[in-house]
């Protein structure tokens, strides 16, 4: 088995950048074909300790050396002022802490988005505790991640 077979078993052959489903039959020179990402943090390359290993679409990782990666929101989710996604991940790694992700106007939306950011966070971030919640105030609900 290769490198790229044992990460895509671990990861559910899903990219860890886009979150969408990477085919194991694609050539590895198709842009959206398999690849092995090693994700080094700041703080690892300071370290210099081993980076970790990721699946992703050849395409999106070619594409996150040469611009900083953007985890999409779902469009059917209702929600204003989305967070970036990808710079609240190293930020709760980092620090910890409690961040405000987004808003929304009803309960039912808020429910959907917090179920969704935490099972995005769980491939995103794996190593990642985080709790999610929709708080009330301003007539609105606030989307909230706490590590």
């Amino acid at each position: 088995m290769s490198r790229v077979d044992d990460v895509g078993d671990r990861d559910g052959w899903r990219c860890w950048l886009c979150d969408e489903p990477v085919d194991p039959g694609m050539s590895v020179n198709d842009p959206r074909g398999p690849s092995v990402d090693a994700i080094v943090t700041k703080a690892k390359a300071k370290a210099k300790g081993p980076a970790e290993e990721r699946l992703a679409h050849r395409g999106c990782n070619t594409r996150k050396g040469a611009v900083a990666p953007v985890v999409p929101w779902p469009t059917e989710l209702f929600v204003a002022d989305p967070a970036p996604l990808f710079e609240t991940s190293d930020a709760l790694q980092r620090k910890g802490g409690r961040i405000v992700v987004g808003r929304c106007l009803t309960k039912g939306d808020a429910n959907e988005a917090t179920a969704w950011l935490l099972d995005r966070f769980s491939r995103l971030a794996p190593a990642l505790k985080l709790s999610a919640a929709a708080e009330p105030g301003g007539g609105q609900f606030l989307l909230v991640l706490q590590a």
